[in-house]
């Protein structure tokens, strides 16, 4: 087996001075640990629920929600699919009172979370997380947290969302920091 340098070939590390564009590589990094655990620190009020797809004669079946679950600390009171596009990116959303209860029914989808609330022991913290019907989980996301998502998957994705409140057709419970703008470049510290 070739190596790029004996450094690499004892497990040290990598040097890649002798590959065109080395200096340019960045080394990756596991979303899990060895136990296939989410390395992610949590941002406070943020919760992450794997589920799995169970086999079964016919096919699969997978738990969305529960009512025993203690992550659902309320009833549910409403549910909703939202489509999103291949390529496409819906960012950057943020609630005030409403807690968002997120799960990826298909597709493959990078949600990401980002703290920007003063009073927060996680102000600053970013949370990305990468889902799918064959990774599937539920994501709470408590309210003034701003998130969102981008279809990194080739087919459209679909999104079941359980708030804990109803929607209010007259008062919407919904701000949007358009993730193109300037605005949120200076303020989400995330790039699509």
């Amino acid at each position: 087996m070739r190596y790029c340098d004996a450094e690499r070939a004892r497990g040290r590390g990598v040097e890649t001075r002798d590959v065109i564009g080395g200096a340019e590589l960045l080394a990756k990094h596991s979303d899990v640990d060895a136990l296939g655990k989410l390395r992610v620190e949590p941002i406070e009020g943020v919760i992450f629920r794997p589920t799995r797809p169970v086999p079964h004669d016919d096919g699969h079946v997978t738990e969305v929600a529960r009512a025993t679950w203690s992550e659902l600390a309320t009833p549910l009171v409403q549910v909703h699919i939202t489509t999103t596009m291949p390529g496409r990116i819906r960012a950057w959303g943020l609630h005030q009172r409403s807690t968002d209860r997120l799960f990826v029914a298909s597709g493959l989808v990078r949600i990401v979370v980002f703290d920007g609330r003063n009073d927060s022991p996680t102000k600053g913290r970013l949370n990305v997380f990468t889902v799918s019907d064959k990774n599937p989980g539920l994501l709470i996301v408590p309210p003034c947290l701003y998130h969102g998502w981008k279809n990194i998957g080739v087919t459209e994705a679909t999104i079941i969302n359980m708030p804990d409140r109803l929607y209010d057709y007259a008062t919407p419970d919904a701000l949007d920091l358009p993730w193109d703008s300037e605005s949120a470049q200076a303020i989400v510290p995330y790039r699509w």
